[in-house]
């Protein structure tokens, strides 16, 4: 395996559909992994999700990895990760996961760029089987307010881009379609975002508390964010850490301890914070690039 994995797929990762061994996670005592792919990718792609299947495989014998397909082939892995809802994606997930022996025991769970805010929705509303720890690869915890690549707050076109997206992306046909509409959030429109975001504004409770949320979250063991240092591709690039822009502005940023979501508590995210739970990881890089010796150092000793 050559010693760099190039992940760089618009704003989400891989997802792999696995086959392994039946009982060998049991066998040897490894827990299993669930992986989900981000925007634009699929399954089962040997340049993403496919090379780093491998690559734990590799260094963790006989682990059972599930690299989760949306559909029932490749093509419409591909197209859900653009145009699904993303509650009924997350609903086919969770009784994927509670129907597959291999996890009744828990699993890990990975999720690259959009795929790590779904996994996160999977723990918040699915507790079994029980996910124990979650790896978020470059995702949008506070989602994004932002387009892939664009030059930054400072080009008229980007403002002009961003300000039309918005207009139509709390729309109830657009928000239900457009799997990156349900993550869009609009400081500037902090009112309008909670009230017609269908996705990220229920999970990261901004209409109201779910205590069964907020309990079933805080059952990780660990709760892993990478950032990506000179990612081009996530705007806000803090959101990788939870944090995001400041309401009603978008220029300012505030870390996840300066949000009302950690200071109110809502998420459960505090708590997890003050019992070791919470773990924040920085790499060099734009989105999804990493070496293997990176990974190795940093994520794999989570999964073993």
């Amino acid at each position: 395996m050559m010693a760099a994995v190039v992940l760089c797929f618009l704003l989400v990762a891989p997802v792999l559909l696995v086959t392994s061994k039946p009982a060998q996670d049991s066998v040897n005592g490894t827990v299993p992994l669930v992986m989900w792919h981000g925007m634009g990718d699929s399954c089962c792609n040997p340049l993403s999700m496919g090379a780093i299947k491998k690559m734990i495989q590799d260094d963790i014998p006989g682990i059972y990895v599930l690299s989760l397909m949306i559909g029932n082939n490749i093509v419409e892995d591909t197209e859900h990760s653009f145009f699904m809802d993303v509650n009924e994606q997350v609903s086919m997930v969770c009784n994927q996961l509670a129907r597959d022996p291999q996890l009744k025991g828990g699993y890990n769970a990975m999720g690259f760029s959009q795929g790590a805010q779904f996994l996160r929705a999977v723990a918040q509303r699915c507790p079994s089987p029980p996910m124990k720890t979650l790896i978020s690869v470059g995702g949008q915890h506070q989602g994004v307010y932002g387009l892939p690549r664009c030059p930054g707050e400072s080009s008229h076109i980007c403002d002009y881009i961003r300000k039309t997206l918005n207009s139509g992306a709390y729309d109830s046909v657009i928000q239900k379609h457009l799997v990156q509409a349900q993550y869009w959030h609009d400081p500037l429109n902090d009112g309008l975002y909670k009230q017609h975001s269908l996705f990220l504004a229920d999970i990261n409770q901004e209409r109201g508390v779910n205590e069964t949320y907020k309990k079933n979250l805080q059952m990780l063991e660990k709760f892993i964010m990478v950032k990506f240092l000179h990612d081009t591709v996530v705007d806000p690039v803090d959101s990788e850490w939870f944090g995001f822009l400041k309401t009603g502005q978008a220029k300012e940023t505030e870390t996840l301890q300066e949000s009302i979501l950690y200071k109110e508590d809502r998420l459960g995210l505090a708590a997890m914070d003050k019992a070791g739970k919470l773990f924040f990881l920085a790499t060099d890089g734009d989105h999804l690039q990493f070496t293997r010796e990176w990974f190795n150092a940093n994520l794999l000793p989570y999964l073993r």
